[in-house]
């Protein structure tokens, strides 16, 4: 019985071995036409905000997308949407400086940055630092979760 254990085991482990392994993250050319799709679809979002362009907006976000405040609120697509017809100052289109793509398999695209947000409560401007996760859908990227830190 034991030995039968062993075989079985035995014949697994090629099959789970090449599993410990994920595909290789996009590197060089690859990476960076990567890259290139997300900074320019960050632009195009961010011109769907100004403009309040509600389709646009909602195709950008991943149904599952969620956004964790500065102060540990986390919004779903639906409040995120909301808030940006509501003209509320969004990481999304704010200026931004720092930035730092990071390209993964997925393929997924997870950029940092740090940008000026107008605390409408008290009307002062503080710097965010901020990451945002980019991923890929049927329809080209998508935001797929954010969140952001108020620096002191």
């Amino acid at each position: 019985m034991l030995r039968r254990s062993l075989l079985a085991t035995a014949t697994l482990l090629p099959a789970t071995s090449a599993l410990a392994h994920p595909p290789q993250a996009p590197q060089g050319a690859e990476a960076q036409r990567m890259i290139d799709e997300v900074t320019a679809f960050r632009a195009r979002l961010a011109r769907a905000i100004e403009t309040k362009d509600f389709n646009t907006l909602r195709s950008s976000y991943a149904d599952s997308f969620s956004h964790t405040h500065g102060s540990g609120k986390v919004d779903n697509k639906d409040a995120h949407l909301a808030a940006a017809m509501a003209g509320e100052p969004l990481i999304e289109a704010a200026p931004a400086s720092e930035l730092v793509f990071r390209v993964f398999t997925g393929p997924t695209v997870i950029v940092t940055g740090k940008s000026p947000i107008l605390n409408v409560k008290d009307g002062k401007t503080y710097d965010f630092r901020w990451v945002s996760v980019y991923v890929t859908a049927i329809s080209g990227w998508q935001l797929a979760v954010s969140q952001a830190t108020r620096l002191s």
